[in-house]
């Protein structure tokens, strides 16, 4: 599929109308009005987003962020305005008003986005850089709150259009140790109860102008795991009388990628990455002890725990081969991110009529987490993806780099893509 021209957010999102006539002058007047309202206001949602990027903060240390955000939804005259979740999480409630049909229950829509930042010290040179040193916004997060805040600033002008409760949610620490499940225990997905969960992620993977939908699994589940050898450490010139961790731990490494080449169906996808390994000082000395750290990353539960029993059982066989001890542990992370296959419909259909149907697509499988899957897991719902990706200036940086930055006309795709699901959704 070839990419979207890279032009100005309103030509592009022109393009969308795929109704046909007859259903396009009955809704052409309020599509417009939503475009008009979104181009209106688009200079503030860039405000609001350099405004969070320059003052970053650590999962569950939002503090700053949170206090910015509730006394914006104060501003807007949202209901049940509640602060303080999970140490700095926010819920708020939208109540539309249209008319429903007799004994139809309303439809009770959560969005959902993330508010913190990452431990990166940022290398862009541009007038909104962070101010905090170590600390950078370098996945979106500031892009999200800020579209979440322009999402219920449309739906709480446009309750008269839908007859359901939106509950807008902003939620700490999705880069860890994770604040959607501490939400989730805390019961945001009660008072009123949750039916559908609706989020979305600025993906610097894809071209401005492009939204990805993708139904069923989309994201995979994410687990870690830690190993400390115990050897004997000794001269570097006399290894048979040591017991090597570094070697111990280079066979593991090795032996570690075979629980996925060699043990996992080849149809199945997996990862095992060992990120970090520790050990020694000196170019002459064997240590006593070495460290691993690694992820695993799979979609199939079935497979999931699999996987946690053979590198355990790797880790300890190859260790007790070579006569070192190890400690062990193994924490079970994200789970996959599943979307609702009627959900992805409803918003690729709204995606096509945003940017046009050549400009939604169906992303593969990706290894990377989310801990919106603790909502998707208790409700059914959909994370979708909208494209920020623009070489002509110079954001190609991708997530989690000291000079990540995208262009910010994807601001305006994703608000009226949100918008308009959620509206389609809460009508019932």
């Amino acid at each position: 599929m070839c990419a979207p021209s890279l032009v100005s957010s309103r030509q592009w999102r022109m393009r969308g109308r795929s109704r046909s006539e007859e259903d396009a002058k009955a809704v052409a007047a309020t599509d417009e009005r939503l475009r008009a309202d979104i181009d209106e206001i688009l200079p503030g949602v860039i405000a609001d987003r350099r405004h969070l990027h320059e003052h970053p903060e650590l999962g569950f240390q939002e503090i700053e962020t949170s206090r910015f955000v509730a006394d914006r939804l104060r501003a807007l005259g949202v209901e049940d305005l509640r602060t303080g979740i999970a140490q700095t999480g926010i819920t708020a409630l939208i109540h539309g008003t249209a008319p429903r049909a007799p004994g139809q229950r309303p439809q009770v829509v959560l969005v959902r986005a993330d508010m913190d930042a990452l431990p990166i010290q940022e290398e862009n040179e541009v007038e909104y850089r962070s101010r905090t040193p170590g600390v950078m916004h370098a996945c979106g997060h500031d892009a999200h709150t800020a579209m979440l805040l322009a999402v219920t600033r449309m739906l709480q002008e446009r309750r008269d259009q839908f007859s359901g409760t939106v509950k807008v949610l902003f939620q700490p620490a999705e880069e860890g140790p994770g604040g959607a499940l501490p939400m989730i225990e805390a019961g945001v997905l009660e008072d009123p109860q949750v039916d559908v969960a609706l989020g979305m992620h600025i993906d610097q993977n894809q071209p401005l102008g492009i939204v990805a939908v993708r139904p069923g699994p989309a994201m995979a589940a994410s687990d870690r795991f830690n190993v400390v050898i115990h050897g004997k450490g000794g001269h570097g010139a006399r290894p048979h009388q040591t017991i090597d961790p570094i070697a111990v731990g280079a066979q593991i490494v090795v032996a570690l990628q075979t629980a996925v080449s060699r043990e996992t169906d080849p149809t199945a996808q997996a990862v095992v990455t060992v990120g970090a390994f520790n050990a020694g000082k000196a170019n002459n000395v064997i240590p006593d002890t070495a460290e691993l750290r690694g992820t695993v990353r799979s979609f199939d539960p079935e497979l999931r725990k699999q996987l946690a029993t053979r590198v355990e059982a790797l880790v300890r066989g190859i260790a007790t081969a070579m006569r070192a001890e190890v400690d062990f542990e193994y924490r079970f992370g994200y789970p996959t991110t599943v979307n609702n296959p009627e959900l992805a419909d409803v918003v690729r259909e709204v995606a096509a009529e945003v940017v046009g149907p050549e400009n939604v697509v169906t992303p593969g499988l990706r290894m990377g987490a989310e801990d919106m899957s603790y909502f998707l897991e208790r409700v059914p719902g959909c994370f979708f993806f909208v494209g920020s990706r623009n070489p002509e200036k110079g954001f190609v940086w991708g997530h989690h780099h000291p000079r990540f930055d995208f262009d910010e006309e994807a601001l305006g795709v994703g608000i009226e893509t949100m918008v308009r699901s959620v509206m389609r959704v809460a009508r019932g």
